[in-house]
C-alpha cells in the first residue's frame, strides 16, 4: 500500500482510505481467494472459492476502472455512475469459462464454469436468472454481449500481464482431485442441492469481499470481531446461570412445586439427549416449561461434543427477538452474540461502501435472528442477504416456535433444510408446545403431498405425561363461533378481573381496545420500537409483581398482537384471546398462570372478524372451530395439536403456493437457475417493500441516551453492522410507501439505503409507538 498518488502501473481496487493508503489490485484478489476458501472448507468446497475470489475483481484491471478509482470512494461499487469503461464484474466470469474449456474441454469446461460465471459476475448485483425475463437481461446475455466481451479483453491484457500467477487456472487433476467435475455436482440429488450450493458459494466469496474491502477502509473492523468466546465457555457461562437458577428456586421454597420439577426434567433430559449425533431433534414443551434456557443448553452441549461451530437461534416475529436476546446477553454480555432482525437492506442499484459495511454476516458462536433472515437467506440473490449463508455449515439451528413455518412455503424450507442436513453438517431443533407435522405427507392431490424432515428424535421421553404435569389453564369457547364479540359486549366480563391480557389478531384492534380500557392500560404491538416494547414488557412485569404483593390494587389491563405469545415470559391470572389457530390459542395460554401460582388459570377466547387480507390467520381459526365442533375434550394435550395440524394442513392451496421451486429445478442438469425470480417470489413478508425507521428513542425515554451518539454517527455518514447492531432495537419496519409520504411531510430522512431517521418524533406515540397523523391502521398493519 501507499499514500503517494499511484503511479501509471499500479493497479488499484480501492481507492485512498483515511490513512492515505491505496489498495491494491493483486493483494486485494489473493486475500479474498484465501478467506473465500478458508469460508468454503466445511462443505468441501475451498477450490471453487478460492478460484472466484482470486478472479472476481480481473476486470478492475480495465484502464477506464483505474482512471475512475482515483476520483471516487465508490468506484468498486459497480453501477455507480454509468459508463461501459467502469465496469469490472463480467471480466473474471469470462475468464474462468476460458480457464475451465482450456483445461477441461469446450463441454465439461463451460458447463462447469457457470458457477463461477454466477459468483463473479453476481458479487455487486447478486445472484442473476440465466436467461433474461422480467427481472433483467439474464447472466448468459450479458456474459455474451459486445459490453462484457470488451471489458474482459481490455482486463485481461493488462490483468495477464501484470497478475500472471493470480489469473492462472489449476492443471485438470488438479481440478478433478478437488472434485470439480461434472459427476460431483450431479450427485446432489434433492431438489435444491445445487443451487444452494451455489448460494453458500457465492456467500463465502461476498463475505470475503466485503472484509477485505472493510479491512482497507476500516482499519480497526478487523479487531472489533475478533474476541468471541469459544462454543464451551458460553457453555460454561450457561450451566453456572443454570446452577444459580436452581439454587434461588430452593431458597424460595419453590423447589418442589410441579412446575419447577417439570423444568429440572426437561432441562435434564436436553443435557442428555445432546449425546447423540446430529440430525432432527424435537423438543416439545408446554408454554412456561423452561423452554428457551433447556433448548440453548442442548445445543451449546451438543455443539462442543459434535464439533460444530455455532447455534443460530431463530424466532419466527421481529417484535419479540429482544425478549430472547435479552435474556441471552444478560447470561454471556450483549456483545458476544449477534442479534440480527432489521438491517438496511439495499437495492443493488442504491449500494455503497457504506451500506455493504453494514450488512451482516453472523461471525458470533450465537446469533438470534427471526425466520425471515434465516430463511429468505437460503433463496436470495442480493449480496446482503447471502452474506452470513456460509456460517450456516456446522450449526445448530433452533426453529422456535417451529409451527410458525408458513404454510404456503412449506415445501422449499423443508427442501432447503434437508440440504443442510444432508450436505452442511447441522443439527436441527424443532422447539415448540405445540409441534407440527413436518415429516412426509400423503395426498391425493400432488400439490398437497409434502416431503417433509426426517423423523425427528424426541427429547423428552413422554411428551403426554410432561403436559398433564404442567396442566395449568383451562380454555373456555365462545357460545357462538359465528358472532364477532363487540367491545361493549368484552368489556364488562374483562373488568371483572383485576389484571387480564387480551390478545388480538390486529395492531387495528389492539389500538381500538386499548383507548376503550381505563386509564393506565399497556398496548404491545410492532409499531413500537424493541426498546419501547422492552420497556412496556419490564413495566408489565412490575405491576404483576406489585399486584401479587399486595402493594398495587388498581386494576391493570394489557392489549397485544400475537407478538406476546412467543419469547415473552409474562404470567397473568386470565387470559382473553381473540379466535385464532389451536396453536395461537395455545401460546396464548401460556402467559396464563404461567407459574402454577393459581389452582387454575383461565383463557377465554372470544371472536373477533378476521380482514380477508388475512387469509391463514382466517383458515387457522376455521381449523380450530372445525375440531371444536368434532370434540375438543383437552385442547392444550399434544394429541389435539397433532389433529389440528392433520386438519389445517390439508386445507392450503399449495405448500409451494409462488411455484419457487420450478425456478430453481434445473431439473436437465445445466446448471441454469433462476436466482433472481426465486427470490423475490420467496418472500415471507408479502410486501417486500418495506424499510427500517430509527426512532430518536431518547427523546421519548432519557434513559437511552446512549441512542444520541449514535444517531449522530449515522447523520456524518459513519456506518459498520456494529454501529447496526447497536441501533437496531429502535427500529420500526414500515412500508416504503408510507416512508415516502412520511419523507414529503419532512417528518423522515434517509441515512442509508433502507433505512430512515425519524424526525418528527411526535408521530411517535409513548403508549402506541409510530402512529402518522392519519392513523394507518389498516388491516394491511396485520398481526404485529
Amino acid at each position: 500500500m501507499s499514500k503517494a498518488e499511484p503511479s501509471d502501473a499500479a493497479l488499484h481496487a480501492h481507492s485512498q482510505n483515511e490513512l492515505g493508503d491505496w489498495h491494491g489490485l493483486a493483494e486485494h484478489l489473493h486475500k479474498v481467494g484465501r478467506l473465500a476458501g478458508e469460508f468454503a472448507e466445511p462443505f468441501n468446497s475451498s477450490l471453487w472459492a478460492e478460484l472466484a475470489g482470486r478472479w472476481h475483481d480481473l476486470g478492475k484491471a480495465r484502464p477506464g476502472f483505474q482512471r475512475y478509482v482515483r476520483f471516487d470512494a465508490n468506484a468498486h461499487i459497480e453501477g455507480r455512475v454509468a459508463g461501459a469503461d467502469k465496469t469490472h464484474s463480467a471480466a473474471g466470469a469470462l475468464h474462468a469459462r476460458a480457464m475451465f474449456i482450456q483445461q477441461l474441454g469446450p463441454q465439461q469446461g463451460e458447463w462447469l464454469a457457470r458457477v463461477l460465471e454466477y459468483l463473479i459476475a453476481g458479487h455487486h448485483s447478486g445472484l442473476a436468472d440465466w436467461n433474461a425475463g422480467e427481472l433483467g437481461p439474464g447472466l448468459a446475455p450479458r456474459l455474451n454481449s459486445a459490453d462484457a466481451l470488451a471489458e474482459y479483453k481490455e482486463a485481461m491484457q493488462v490483468a495477464l500481464a501484470a497478475m500472471p500467477a493470480l489469473c492462472a487456472a489449476p492443471s485438470a487433476g488438479e481440478l478433478r482431485s478437488a472434485g470439480l467435475n461434472a459427476s460431483s455436482l450431479r450427485d446432489r440429488g434433492q431438489p435444491l442441492a445445487r443451487s444452494i450450493w451455489l448460494r453458500m458459494l457465492f456467500s463465502a466469496l461476498v463475505d470475503a469481499d466485503f472484509l477485505d474491502t472493510e479491512a482497507h477502509f476500516k482499519r480497526k473492523a478487523g479487531g472489533d470481531r475478533a474476541g468471541f468466546p469459544s462454543l464451551q465457555q458460553y457453555l460454561s457461562l450457561l450451566n453456572a446461570k443454570l446452577a444459580s437458577m436452581a439454587e434461588q428456586v430452593v431458597q424460595d421454597g419453590r423447589a418442589d412445586s410441579a412446575v419447577m420439577r417439570a423444568r429440572a426434567a426437561v432441562l435434564a433430559q436436553c443435557r442428555a439427549k445432546a449425546a447423540l449425533p446430529p440430525g432432527v431433534f424435537s423438543l416439545t414443551v408446554p408454554t412456561g416449561g423452561g423452554k428457551t434456557l433447556s433448548s440453548l443448553a442442548f445445543a451449546l452441549e451438543h455443539a462442543c461434543q459434535h464439533g460444530l461451530r455455532r447455534v443460530v437461534y431463530a424466532i419466527p416475529y421481529t417484535s419479540i427477538i429482544e425478549q430472547t436476546a435479552t435474556v441471552f446477553g444478560a447470561i454471556f454480555g450483549p456483545e458476544n452474540l449477534v442479534e440480527h432482525h432489521s438491517q438496511a437492506d439495499a437495492d443493488p442499484a442504491q449500494e455503497s461502501a457504506r451500506s455493504r459495511l453494514a450488512c451482516e454476516n453472523w461471525d458470533a458462536p450465537l446469533v438470534v435472528t427471526t425466520n425471515v433472515q434465516l430463511l429468505e437467506s437460503l433463496f436470495a440473490d442480493r449480496t446482503s442477504r447471502c452474506r452470513k449463508l456460509h456460517r450456516l455449515a456446522g450449526s445448530v439451528i433452533i426453529l422456535d416456535e417451529a409451527q410458525m413455518l408458513p404454510p404456503e412455503f412449506l415445501q422449499p424450507v423443508l427442501d432447503a433444510l434437508n440440504v443442510l442436513l444432508t450436505h452442511y453438517g447441522i443439527t436441527l431443533l424443532l422447539c415448540t408446545a405445540t409441534q407440527p407435522a413436518l415429516t412426509d405427507l400423503a395426498a391425493f392431490d400432488p400439490k398437497k403431498k409434502l416431503r417433509g424432515l426426517p423423523v425427528p428424535t424426541p427429547i423428552i421421553d413422554d411428551e403426554a405425561a410432561l403436559f398433564a404435569q404442567l396442566q395449568r389453564t383451562v380454555v373456555h369457547w365462545p357460545a357462538n363461533f359465528s358472532t364477532q364479540t363487540d367491545w361493549p359486549e368484552l368489556l364488562p366480563q374483562l373488568l371483572t378481573h383485576p389484571s387480564a391480557l387480551v390478545i388480538v389478531n390486529t395492531r387495528r384492534d389492539a389500538a381500538e381496545l386499548t383507548r376503550a380500557l381505563p386509564p393506565g392500560t399497556l398496548h404491545l404491538s410492532a409499531a413500537m420500537c424493541g426498546a419501547h416494547r422492552q420497556a412496556a414488557i419490564e413495566e408489565i412485569r412490575q405491576r404483576l409483581k406489585a399486584q401479587r404483593d399486595g402493594v398495587e390494587t388498581e386494576p391493570f389491563y394489557v392489549v397485544s398482537t400475537q407478538l406476546i405469545e412467543a419469547g415473552v415470559d409474562v404470567d397473568f391470572p386470565v387470559v382473553f384471546r381473540a379466535l385464532a389457530g389451536l396453536d395461537s390459542i395455545a401460546q396464548a395460554a401460556g402467559r396464563c398462570n404461567r407459574e402454577g401460582r393459581q389452582t387454575q388459570g383461565d383463557v377465554h377466547v372470544f371472536v373477533r372478524t378476521i380482514p380477508k387480507l388475512l387469509s391463514q390467520l382466517r383458515s387457522a381459526a376455521e381449523t380450530t372451530h372445525s375440531l371444536h365442533d368434532q370434540g375438543l375434550n383437552d385442547a392444550l394435550a399434544p394429541a389435539a395439536f397433532e389433529r389440528y395440524f392433520k386438519l389445517f394442513y390439508p386445507r392450503q392451496p399449495s405448500f409451494d403456493a409462488r411455484d419457487v421451486l420450478t425456478e430453481l429445478a434445473d431439473q436437465e442438469g445445466r446448471l441454469q437457475f433462476n436466482f433472481r425470480s426465486a427470490a423475490k417470489k420467496f418472500r415471507l413478508i408479502d410486501d417486500e417493500d418495506q424499510a427500517s425507521l430509527l426512532v430518536p428513542y431518547h427523546l421519548i425515554d432519557a434513559e437511552h441516551g446512549q441512542l444520541e451518539p449514535l444517531i449522530e454517527k449515522l447523520r456524518r455518514g459513519e456506518t459498520d453492522r456494529w454501529l447496526m447492531r447497536a441501533t437496531q432495537r429502535y427500529t420500526v419496519t414500515v412500508r416504503k410507501r408510507e416512508l415516502e409520504k412520511l419523507e414529503r411531510q419532512g417528518d423522515v430522512r434517509p441515512l442509508l439505503p433502507g433505512l430512515y431517521l425519524l424526525i418528527d418524533e411526535t408521530i411517535y406515540h409513548p403508549l402506541f409507538g409510530l402512529l402518522p397523523r392519519d392513523s394507518p391502521l389498516d388491516a394491511a398493519s396485520l398481526v404485529q
